[in-house]
């Protein structure tokens, strides 16, 4: 099967979480910093998500699953430690149209969580189809070497000279070019020599110039 590979925007979306062990907290995490408006289902729940519920950063209901309580949402993962209920919510979530995540149960998932790369606005997913989550996570460890912090100041950069150059009456083609140039290797070393620098020089530090 081919994945199509997509990045949701869930901010104000309805998400439901079934479960809320360890396991589930993680995906609950997740939703929460993606801007969903998270509602979760579980009798008992981990003390971070106990604290998120009491903070108003989830709406946590200390009770047993309902198929009522897949009305409304727009994708949902489900994290318990019962196969039979696992496979319940999914195949109502399938008549209801509702994405549905089931943890560890690749035949169960429309879609699945990649290891992801973030260096701010940048992000990196890897995928292997459900195949080897272990392989996913080595690649991602060995792109967060590749992909330094040095690349969220350099995006943040690169998207502030996009915005002033389409607010310039440019050819498109010219434009096009422009942004392309800007993006080489080259430009990125350039980037990280001024900005590392700038932070000697404010910071006072003389760097190889020894007297």
């Amino acid at each position: 099967m081919s994945l199509f590979p997509i990045f949701l925007k869930l901010t104000g979306r309805p998400c439901l979480v079934v479960g809320a062990g360890r396991v589930g907290e993680l995906k609950i995490e997740s939703l929460v910093a993606a801007g969903a408006a998270v509602k979760v289902v579980a009798p008992e729940a981990t003390d971070a998500v106990a604290q998120w519920a009491h903070a108003g950063k989830i709406n946590w209901q200390a009770r047993d699953y309902v198929p009522t309580d897949l009305h409304g949402v727009f994708l949902v993962v489900v994290a318990t430690g019962s196969p039979e209920l696992n496979d319940s919510i999914y195949r109502e979530a399938q008549r209801c149209g509702v994405l549905c995540n089931v943890v560890d149960d690749p035949s169960r998932c429309d879609f699945y969580y990649s290891a992801v790369v973030s260096r701010g606005e940048l992000q990196i997913a890897i995928s292997t189809n459900g195949q080897s989550p272990a392989l996913a996570q080595r690649l991602r460890r060995e792109l967060e070497e590749q992909f330094g912090p040095e690349y969220e100041a350099w995006v943040e950069a690169l998207g502030r000279e996009r915005r002033r150059l389409f607010e310039l009456p440019l050819d498109p083609e010219e434009r096009r070019r422009i942004l392309h140039r800007l993006v080489t290797r080259e430009r990125f070393e350039e980037f990280v020599r001024s900005t590392t620098v700038g932070k000697r020089s404010k910071s006072g530090d003389p760097g190889n110039d020894r007297a």
